[in-house]
């Protein structure tokens, strides 16, 4: 018999979402031990609007507008952190405290300083943690990992990443509220360095090791907005757009670039690893292909007929391919929403004696430290080492 996981979800929006459907569906694909039953979800007092219908919608069986009580309560064995990321940091230590497995959105907290008290509180209680970088869980990714361990590409040379959106053009867009708190620094702590780039940054290290030093570029190109709460005319203090080099430990270089200005692009998240005997190019506005250019045998180092050099397109959906024998027969596709199921499965394994989750909070705290380094060379106009 399955053994109940009850999840307590703080957070009731986009994110929110995301992790609800996938607590409630990762038993219906994936065999594990335990059941995930969704106990309680937090909202504010002044989103009961929405909070009501959230949980009707997703089946919890009660509701909470204090996030400390969802916390304390004896029927709830994991909390699950989808609020802004202001909040990150006393909501994952009171759960430590409370001796709560913990889950916790991206990017882990508003800075480093708080990811490192963030990661001490959840060692020094001994509870297992997760950190959503649910990007890692892409099937198309995954693939690229298995490529590149295998020695497909053999040594690299460069990393290229993009996160392109277009969603805040418009000079009429508010910052702040509910909806679009992404733009009010002093609840997200940065712009697209922590909302987009941290994802490119975690696949990145992931892919292709630690980042050993940076430096970048920043720019607001609304300088002002309305604020949804105030209804004041507020300066814009987060970063529209980044771009950044990198130098990789292993000896590569990387360039990385976001934006919510790139007109067309709505969440064009790309990366290509280009090596010695090959590359790799993914996109997620294309999910389910990654594509591949073999130009050397990995075995012998002989490079390939000519012939048969060229890109191609792995569609990745066959049983073989990563996660994909527990969705659907090949050629089926499947989508964002089960990359975080993807993941809440392999976290769900770790906990019944798997290989450990990753990122956990002390990887993402890796990701932070990048983050940070990155706000600090644009400031300061110079490179900025990362601390091993």
């Amino acid at each position: 018999m399955a053994k109940e996981l009850r999840i307590g979800v703080l957070g009731c929006g986009f994110m929110g979402k995301a992790h609800s459907n996938a607590w409630s569906q990762v038993s219906h694909f994936f065999d594990r031990e335990h059941k995930p039953v969704l106990k309680a979800v937090y909202g504010r007092k002044e989103d009961m609007d929405k909070l009501e219908p959230f949980a009707r919608r997703w089946g919890y069986e009660s509701i909470e507008t204090d996030w400390r009580k969802v916390i304390e309560r004896d029927d709830v064995d994991l909390i699950d952190v989808c609020v802004p990321n202001i909040m990150h940091h006393d909501c994952v230590i009171a759960a430590a405290e409370a001796g709560k497995i913990v889950v916790c959105e991206k990017p882990l907290a508003m800075n480093v300083q708080e990811a490192e008290e963030m990661v001490a509180a959840v060692e020094k209680a001994g509870v297992p943690n997760m950190v959503s970088f649910n990007y890692r869980r892409v099937p198309a990714i995954s693939l690229a990992k298995q490529i590149i361990d295998e020695g497909r590409i053999g040594r690299p040379f460069h990393y290229r990443a993009t996160y392109n959106q277009d969603y805040t053009i418009s000079t009429k867009v508010p910052q702040g509220g509910l909806a679009l708190w992404r733009l009010d620094a002093k609840v997200a702590g940065s712009g697209v360095t922590g909302d987009l780039l941290a994802h490119s940054i975690d696949t990145a290290e992931w892919l292709n090791g630690p980042i050993q030093k940076v430096t970048a570029y920043t720019e607001t190109f609304v300088k002002e907005r309305v604020h949804a709460e105030t209804g004041k005319v507020e300066k814009v203090n987060i970063d529209d757009a980044c771009m950044f080099l990198a130098v990789f430990a292993n000896g590569s270089l990387g360039t990385f670039e976001s934006t919510r200005y790139a007109r067309g692009r709505k969440n064009y998240n790309t990366l290509e690893v280009n090596g010695e005997n090959g590359a790799v190019f993914f996109d997620l506005e294309d999910p389910h292909v990654l594509q591949y250019f073999r130009y050397a045998d990995p075995d012998i180092g002989k490079k390939i007929e000519d012939h048969l050099t060229g890109w191609q397109r792995i569609h990745v959906t066959n049983a073989e391919h990563p996660y994909m024998k527990n969705w659907w027969v090949p050629g089926c596709t499947i989508g964002y929403e089960h990359t975080f199921i993807n993941s809440f499965a392999d976290f769900l394994a770790s906990l019944e004696g798997g290989p450990k989750f990753q990122p956990d909070m002390r990887q993402a705290l890796r990701t932070q430290r990048v983050c940070d380094a990155v706000l600090q060379s644009a400031k300061e106009g110079r490179w900025v080492e990362i601390p091993a």
